[in-house]
Order: C-alpha cells, then sequence, then structure tokens
C-alpha cells in the first residue's frame, strides 16, 4: 500500500531495500569473516555512489576488506554463465515492479547503450562490438534493455549482454522473451530505434503480434532522378503534406508490408525541412504527428542510460561477468528510485498519483547508501580531515 503521508525516506530505508533485493535475486553469502554479504554489498553501494571502483571504495572504507578479496568473492558467488547472472539481475529489476504492470499492456521501448572499452577482450572476440568512434575507441561492450511507460513512471524490465555477433533480431527476442518470463504482457506498441529498421526485425516482431514504431532508414545510393520519380523509401521525403501510405520491404527471398506515416516540420525560421518518416504496424497512432509525439517518449530510455551511469561502478577489469554486474547493479538502484517515488513518496491526485521527484533525487538516494557504508565500516576521509592528512592516491 502507498503511504499518503510520507515525504521522507531515511538511509537505514534505502539501504534495507537495496540490499534486500541484491542479496537475494543475486544469492550473495558471507565469504570469509570480513568478505560477508553486507560489507559486499556496503562496498559495491559506496562505489556506486561515488562513481568509483571497488579498488577506490576499499581503500576509503577503514574496515573493508581488500579489493582482490572483494573480487575474489564476487567471483565465487557469482554463476560463470552470463546468461545465468542476466537471469538474477532481471529478477532483481523486476523484484519492485506495481502489480498494475502485469495486468494490462503499456508502451514500451528498446534500445542498446554502449560503453567505451579500450582493452582486450578476457575469452573470445565476439565480447566487443564495434561502432561509431566514441571518445576515443571504436570496441564496446554492450548492453540492451527493455523498459516500460506507465503514466510517468520508467521501470526497466529486461536487460541483456550484446554480443558481436548478435543480430538486432535476437536482441529483441531475447527482451520480450525475459519480459515474458517476468509475468508482463506484450507492449502494447514497442518504440525502436533507427537501428533496429530492417525487414527481420520486422517480420519477427509481426510474428509475435507485437505493435512497433519505428523510424525509417532510407538505405543505398542516392539517385539524380527526383524524389517523387523513387521507388524506395526516399520517395516520401518529396512529400509535401503530412500522410499515410504503405511500403513493401524486400530481398530475394522475403517481403512483408509495413504503414508508413510522413510528418511534416518546420524550423523556427518558418523554412520547411526534411520530413519525418516513420513505419508501424498494430495500431493506430490517429495522425502522423501523432507518430512522432508518440516516438518522442522513446527518448526517456536515452535518461535511463544517463542515470544507469550515475551509479554505476568503473573498472578496468577485462571480465563480462563482473562489468555485466556493475551495470546491472546501477539499473537496480535507478529502478529502485523510481519505485520509491511511485510507493512512498508520491500523493494522490485524482484516479492517478503525482509524482514529487524534488523530495528525492537520484544522486540523493545514492549519497544516502554512501551514508550507511561510511557509519558501518568507517570512512578514513572523516579521519583524516581531523588530523589534516591527505587521502590516499588511487
Amino acid at each position: 500500500m502507498r503511504s499518503r503521508m510520507n515525504h521522507t525516506v531515511s538511509p537505514a530505508q534505502v539501504y534495507d531495500l537495496a540490499g534486500g533485493i541484491l542479496q537475494s535475486c543475486l544469492q550473495l553469502t558471507d565469504h570469509g569473516p570480513k568478505c560477508t554479504a553486507r560489507n559486499l554489498l556496503l562496498i559495491l553501494f559506496f562505489a556506486a555512489s561515488r562513481v568509483g571502483s571497488i579498488f577506490d571504495a576499499c581503500r576509503r572504507l577503514c574496515n573493508a576488506p581488500s579489493d582482490q578479496a572483494v573480487r575474489n568473492a564476487l567471483r565465487a558467488m557469482l554463476p560463470k554463465q552470463m546468461d545465468q547472472l542476466e537471469h538474477r539481475l532481471n529478477q532483481a529489476m523486476i523484484a519492485k515492479l506495481p502489480k498494475g504492470l502485469r495486468r494490462r499492456s503499456y508502451p514500451g521501448a528498446i534500445d542498446i547503450s554502449e560503453i567505451c572499452y579500450y582493452g582486450q577482450p578476457q575469452w573470445e572476440q565476439r565480447e566487443l562490438r564495434r561502432g561509431k568512434r566514441k571518445d576515443g575507441t571504436s570496441r564496446f561492450h554492450c548492453y540492451a534493455t527493455l523498459y516500460v511507460i506507465r503514466r510517468g513512471e520508467r521501470f526497466t524490465v529486461a536487460m541483456t549482454y550484446v554480443w558481436k555477433n548478435d543480430s538486432h533480431t535476437d536482441i529483441v527476442r531475447r527482451l520480450l522473451e525475459q519480459a515474458k518470463s517476468a509475468g508482463l504482457k506484450t507492449p502494447r506498441y514497442l518504440l525502436l530505434d533507427r537501428g533496429f529498421y530492417g525487414l527481420d526485425v520486422v517480420r519477427y516482431l509481426k510474428s509475435v503480434r507485437c505493435p512497433f514504431l519505428m523510424p525509417v532508414v532510407h538505405r543505398g545510393r542516392r539517385s539524380k532522378k527526383p524524389l517523387a520519380e523513387l521507388k524506395g523509401t526516399r520517395r516520401f521525403l518529396a512529400w509535401k503534406k503530412s500522410g499515410f501510405a504503405t511500403h513493401e520491404m524486400k530481398n530475394p527471398k522475403q517481403k512483408t508490408t509495413v504503414n508508413i506515416a510522413v510528418a511534416q516540420r518546420s524550423g523556427r525560421d518558418g523554412k520547411r525541412h526534411q520530413p519525418m518518416v516513420f513505419c508501424f504496424w498494430g495500431f493506430d497512432p490517429g495522425s502522423p504527428r501523432s507518430a512522432a509525439q508518440t516516438y518522442r517518449s522513446r527518448y526517456g530510455i536515452e535518461t535511463s542510460y544517463r542515470q544507469m551511469n550515475q551509479g554505476r561502478i568503473r573498472t578496468c577489469s577485462r571480465d563480462p561477468i563482473l562489468r555485466l554486474l556493475l551495470v546491472g547493479i546501477g539499473l537496480v538502484l535507478r529502478n529502485l528510485w523510481v519505485w520509491l517515488h511511485r510507493t512512498m513518496l508520491s500523493r494522490p491526485r485524482g484516479t492517478g498519483i503525482e509524482l514529487r521527484l524534488a523530495l528525492l533525487r537520484l544522486r540523493t538516494m545514492l549519497l544516502m547508501l554512501q551514508r550507511c557504508a561510511e557509519e558501518c565500516l568507517g570512512c578514513m576521509e572523516m579521519g583524516m580531515r581531523s588530523t589534516g592528512q591527505q587521502p590516499p592516491v588511487t
């Protein structure tokens, strides 16, 4: 039941909720007198709140075990297979899902988060995917997520590690299957990035009866003919008014038909810009402009990645299992923040609720977890302030 009188959340409440979810779902146990499950969670929360590393957290907490002991304990308790760890992390993400999300279908969005990587793979070359160069590298560890939108509340409900040889169809299939195993219904409609535009993805979504909306990618060489005379998707760029149409996607072996929405847009200077072209199937957006507005709600998944990075522990390890764990912890903490606002900090308004995000920012919740770690394990920096010593260089 939602408390209608709460205006604050204590650090102990946040720690009990976050620690309880991760300890039960990840199956953490004591690994020696100092590497207890409680100490491991406190160290992970401290590192997440400071956006630092396990090494940094162990150096700054007085009664913490060494960073090597923490990593050895995690390796001993975590499964050796990626799919098994994925399952545990997905269970942690849906541990506090509202029951209403399982009763009805809600809009969903899928995207891929790329985390820059500058080293060599641990075991196989397929651990890393190539992409557009960013921050000095073109190699990334990639993670795909599915999140649902319900009255302004955005919950990440599924996550999967993306291998080098995974197609976009494989990614969509795994995420939808994970959401189904969690008891969620097929999304009312699925919002996809332009990178998912392709015949295989469209055919798969139509085969599982999942409505979708995504931008159209105009592939192939540009022709010198007028746009209106072309037969591909570029002909829609010649439209001067918004409207609907159909388009046949095909290759030498397969073909399928999708609906097209062409939405005109104009800049602040009043000049007409290139229209936005979307393909959709399985639902009626009402108008081309409505299709464009509906697609804008997908941008929230980019925000979820930025929030995940606020609580993602940094590491130089090549182990993809450890890296997956650290990304999953960031997503679990973000989901917990959404749940706290819905359950404990919101207030009723009409037939729904009013979210009061100013009462608890995500950064504030992470600082609460840091405070719990400092109180339980002792913070070296606190003692140094009184003696004038400098913190250790990390």
